[in-house]
Order: C-alpha cells, then structure tokens, then sequence
C-alpha cells in the first residue's frame, strides 16, 4: 500500500532532448540542461488518494474484525455446550486474527504513517515489526492447522476421534518463530534499514517462503477434500446439480480458511489501473478476513445458531413467566386490598359504610344535629 506513497510512478519513461546541434535541450527559464520528469509525477495525486482509501480501508476492515472476533470467542467461552476440538482450534484461529487485526492497526497508524519515528529508527519500531511478521506468520499457520483438522477428519475419518492438539499449538504458535527470528538476525546484518519498513529487500521472502509453502498444502487440502467431498455425494445419487452446488458450497466456504487467495493472486500487475484494482482486491481479502471467517465459521454456524435460539427461547419463556408472575401479583394484591377495603366499610365490628363519600361516623353525627341553617 504504501509503494503509492512514492513521489514518481515506476511505470513512466523519463525523456531528455538532443538537440539537431549534439547539445542537451536547455530549459528556457533556467537555461540549464532539463530531463523531463513530469510523466513519472503526473498521477501522483490520484496515487495519494489511491493511497489514503486503503489505508481507511484497511482500518475500517481490521475494526470489523476485531468486533466480529471478540463477539465469536465471547461466544465460543461462554456457551460450555461447544467446547470441542474443532472450536478450540477455532479459538486458536481467531485469536491469531485478533492479535494481527491489533498489531496491524498499531504499526499502521503508529510506524507506517509517522515519518518521524521512521526517520528516528528506534529500536522499538524494529521490534514491533519482528511482532507484526511473526503474528502474521501465526495466522497464516493456524489457518494450515485448521486445513490439517479438515483433512484428518474429512478424508482420513479413522484418527478423527481423537487428535493430539499439542501438535497444533506447536505448529501454530511455535513454528512461525522460526522464520521470524531468522529474518531479524538477516535484516539487521545485511538490510537494516530504518524500522525494517522496506519491502524491497528479496529477505522478505524468509517469511513468505513458508507461508507460501502452507498455503499450498492447505490448497493440497482442499482439493483432496472436494476429491472427497464429490465422491460421496456420488454415492448417494442425488441430481447432478445438487452434486456441484454443495461441492462449490464447501469450497467457497473452506476458501476464506485457508486463505488460497495469495495461491490465485500470486503477482500484482504492471499497470497503474490493473494494479488499483489488484491492491482493491488484496486489501479486502487481507484486512477484511477477520470479518468472513468469524462470520462463517460462528455466525452461520448451525451448533451456534441452534445454541443461541435454544437460549434465546430460555430467556424469552423466564421473562414471559416473570412478567405473567408478577401480573399476577399485583392483580392478586389489588383484588386482596379492594376486599379488604369493602369488608372494612360494610363490617359490624367496624361500624363504617361508605354512602355517598361519607362514612357511619359522619351519617351518625349528622343525624344528631339540628336542622339549623345558621349554625
């Protein structure tokens, strides 16, 4: 994202005039010998705003993220019913998401965009990006364990019944430290430039080697799972139709977990509109992936939705008999102070009856007094 930040455009041709007489052309105010550079600056206004829209983008897309992921581990810790393997690995997942939503945000807003701190080269803003590569190896691995799961449970059914999650911390948390570790010790010996911000360095590839390598096992997965997939729905004999709607069904849904998007979009274009459009699409596959497999994997998930309606039909029914209760309270109360009341005003003991707003009392006494209109 940041390439379109630069003052020239790389895809431009500088031009320079020899003259008839075998001279450099001289521009005519400063009377110096002029090369034209005006091609390689002409859209860098519309690269700057290019520039600024994924950078919202991509701030808006972790944000999304970040509130979809703390809503599904917030589901997935409290409702008991799902723990499993399947949704620990889930939790896994997710927090690797939330941990690479927060790092990104942070190196984008505090790094990335402060010059000034570039220009200073601390050496926290190395570590922080020793961080940011390593997270970001995570997520990629723990999308490899899920893969891993899929398969074993999928294709090889007879260990699905009990897998060994040791493995899986290991290869998720664990492994991604290696590459990171070697890239920093590489960066600080043979490109250590300032807050290792660079991408122009073939280093990076220490880091994207293996996570290119997972994704093509994970992309191995997939289609062995399809393989799969496809060949039990021919065992059922169910309508062709049917047969390839559930098989692109399962694959759009495993796409977005194993993250095959950089196998399908492996090389970015040349040109400046196709690469616009190429950078469009990376950022929202990127930053917005938080957001889709929280969806998918929580949101359309049939054993939350039916835990959520299950609770949501408890919570409903107790608060429909409480309010019935309490109705039944107050209309049981009403009845009892009105009977009392009544029982009051007609009692013998009590000598006292109501008769238009006046009691025995006030009858009695006014029988008493004489009918004198000037007392």
């Amino acid at each position: 994202m940041f390439s379109l930040l630069k003052a020239f455009s790389n895809f431009k041709m500088v031009t320079k005039i020899c003259t008839e007489s075998g001279q450099w052309f001289l521009h005519p105010e400063s009377n110096r010998t002029w090369t034209n550079f005006t091609r390689c600056n002409l859209h860098t206004a519309e690269g700057r705003r290019t520039a600024m829209n994924l950078f919202y983008m991509a701030l808006i897309g972790h944000g999304l993220s970040l509130t979809s992921l703390f809503i599904s581990l917030s589901i997935f810790f409290h409702f008991k019913s799902l723990s499993c393997q399947r949704i620990t690995l889930h939790k896994n997942l997710f927090f690797s998401f939330v941990l690479n939503s927060i790092i990104t945000v942070i190196w984008l807003t505090a790094v990335a965009n402060n010059q000034e701190l570039v220009q200073e080269n601390p050496i926290s803003c190395k570590v922080s990006q020793f961080i940011h590569l390593y997270i970001f190896g995570c997520n990629y691995f723990w999308m490899l364990c899920e893969g891993i799961y899929l398969h074993t449970l999928i294709v090889v059914a007879v260990f699905a019944e009990k897998q060994h999650l040791m493995w899986y911390y290991l290869l998720g948390w664990g492994f991604p430290l290696i590459p990171a570790t070697i890239h920093a010790v590489a960066r600080s010996y043979y490109y250590n430039d300032n807050c290792w911000i660079s991408s122009s360095t073939s280093l990076l590839y220490i880091i994207h080697g293996p996570i290119c390598a997972a994704l093509l096992v994970n992309l191995f997965f997939l289609l062995n799972i399809v393989r799969v997939l496809i060949t039990k729905l021919k065992v059922t004999h169910q309508a062709e139709s049917s047969l390839y709607m559930k098989a692109v069904r399962a694959t759009l849904i495993l796409v977005p977990l194993l993250g095959i998007q950089y196998v399908l979009l492996p090389y970015k274009p040349g040109g400046r509109v196709s690469a616009e459009i190429y950078d469009y699409i990376m950022h929202i596959l990127m930053h917005y992936q938080g957001l889709l497999v929280a969806t998918i994997f929580c949101f359309f998930n049939g054993e939350v939705q039916a835990v959520l309606r299950r609770h949501w039909n408890q919570y409903r029914i107790q608060f429909g008999s409480a309010i019935a209760q309490s109705d039944a309270l107050r209309s049981a109360s009403y009845t009892g102070s009105s009977i009392t009341e009544v029982q009051g005003c007609y009692s013998i003991d009590g000598h006292t009856e109501h008769l238009n707003g006046k009691n025995c009392h006030d009858i009695d006494s006014s029988t008493l007094k004489p009918e004198n209109p000037f007392a």
